[in-house]
């Protein structure tokens, strides 16, 4: 009996584990990217009001979140156009880097791009100490 509850524990946490699986890169990570003027695509998520109030600088602006609903991650479309341009990494800004950023990760990944090209900036927005790199506005 204790072997089944095991075995069954197990399963549950590896595929609980697979489903929130994602690729994150932290605030001094990308920082560094952009400091050396590396090629990387920054799809911005937050809603518009947040966005014109402060965003990373070269931000392509979707209002995905929380990009839950088709419409929703319909907005993503535009950011899709020009990541399938080229190879370059992708990184998905979202409010908090939680459940919008994973679900704005896995549509762009079921619209075809690769997930090695893609990460998510942990911790977002809120937790992004380089506010130097903030612009306000469109």
């Amino acid at each position: 009996m204790m072997k089944k509850f095991a075995a069954a524990l197990i399963l549950t946490l590896t595929t609980a584990t697979a489903a929130l699986a994602a690729n994150y890169i932290e605030p001094q990570e990308l920082k560094e990217l952009l400091d050396k003027k590396q090629p990387v695509f920054l799809v911005d998520i937050q809603p518009a009001a947040d966005f014109e109030k402060q965003h990373i600088v070269g931000s392509i602006e979707t209002n995905a979140f929380p990009a839950k609903s088709d419409e929703e991650k319909a907005r993503l479309d535009k950011a899709l156009a020009v990541v399938k341009t080229s190879k370059d990494p992708v990184v998905v800004v979202c409010p908090r880097g939680k459940s919008g950023a994973k679900n704005s990760y896995d549509y762009l990944m079921k619209q075809g791009v690769a997930e090695d090209r893609m990460t998510i900036l942990e911790g977002g927005i809120a937790e992004w100490p380089y506010k130097e790199l903030f612009v306000k506005g469109r």
